[in-house]
This record gives structure tokens, sequence and C-alpha cells, in this order.
């Protein structure tokens, strides 16, 4: 598993300079420029709801673990913690070594609806979504969490790309880095609690 995330990162960071960068765009202006225009504030609102969901989730994780004072909670919160750090960890650093420009700077029909500072490659709202949606799914794997979550995280992605900021390939490689940053933290956890999952998250059965 950790070998195929290597190398699955390793392949995204060189998918924006090869042939997929055509199909990249195809599927780009096919969303953004035959968009429903009425649909852009719902988005934006999606969009926007990243940054302040990844501080105050975890933000909720710390306090409950401070309450309660037991051992499932204190990891459940580290893991959601460390997944946020993580990935935007990764992000940031393949942001800065790829240094792909955005949709909109290199091809002028495509419609910037929201801001997009920085490099394009990975998505970082998308990172976030999926990273809080996976270690949300982790710690509380209950249909009624998984589901919610991963619908969320996907409308942020696909927000990134009809607001016109982000290709698709972005979108992608920030769900897998999202994704990929919470299983690698809860393994993490796992190892130095020397615990099994079982007993880690007893209050789940």
């Amino acid at each position: 598993m950790k070998r195929l995330l290597f190398f699955g990162v390793l392949a995204f960071t060189t998918l924006p300079s090869i042939k997929g960068q055509n199909l990249d765009i195809d599927i780009l202006r096919e969303i953004n420029t035959h968009r429903n225009a009425s649909l852009d504030p719902s988005f934006k609102i999606i969009t926007n709801s990243v940054t302040p969901l990844s501080i105050a989730m975890p933000a909720a994780f710390l306090a409950n673990a401070l309450l309660k004072k037991d051992s499932s909670s204190k990891a459940k919160a580290l893991i959601v913690c460390s997944t946020v750090v993580v990935a935007g960890i990764i992000s940031t650093t393949l942001k800065q070594t790829v240094q792909r420009e955005r949709p909109f700077t290199t091809y002028p029909d495509i419609q910037k609806v929201a801001s997009g500072g920085s490099y394009s490659f990975p998505s970082g709202h998308t990172s976030s979504a999926f990273a809080l949606a996976t270690s949300f799914s982790i710690v509380n794997p209950k249909w009624y969490v998984i589901v919610p979550s991963y619908l969320w995280a996907a409308s942020v992605g696909y927000s990134r790309m009809d607001l016109g900021v982000h290709y698709p390939s972005d979108v992608f490689a920030g769900a897998i880095v999202g994704s990929g940053s919470a299983y690698l933290s809860y393994k993490i956890n796992k190892w130095m609690h020397k615990t099994p999952h079982r007993s880690v998250f007893n209050n789940q059965r």
C-alpha cells in the first residue's frame, strides 16, 4: 500500500507535463465553460467551507479529547489533526515542486469565478476536504459519517473545476493526497500506541 501511494504521487507530479494535459483541459472546459452560472454562489459556499472546517473540526476533536480524557478520544483527535497537517505539508511541497500555472492563466477561455492563489497542482482545497472526510471515516466508520463526508469532499473538488481554478488532475491528485494522509496518520498513530484497531477505537462497537 505504501509503495502504491508513493508511485501514485510520483505519477501525478509528472501528469501535467505529458499527453494527459489535452484531456485535462478538455474536461475542464466542458465543466467550466458550460456550467450553470446560477450555481456559482452555491459552489463558492462549498469551496469556502474548507478553511473554517479544517480549523473547527480538528479543534472540536481536541476539545472532546480534553474533556473525556480517554485513549480512544485522544487517538481520534491525533489522527484527525495530524491528517490535516500532513495533507497541508504534502500539498504545499508538491505545489512548489511542480509549479503548475492555474488554468485560467494558461487558457484565457477558462472563466475564473473564485480566488486561486499560488500554484495549481495539486488542489489544496480538495486535499484538505478529503483529508477530513477520510480521517472522519476512519475514526467513526458509520455510514451516516462516511456518506456525507465524501459527498462534501467530492463537491469541493468539483467546485474547484466549476469555478475555473483547478484542472481535473489537480483535483484527483488532491483527493489522493488527502486520503493518503489520513491513512498514513492512522498507521503512524496505530504504530505509536502499539495497539490494535479495536482497542484504540473501542467505543465504536
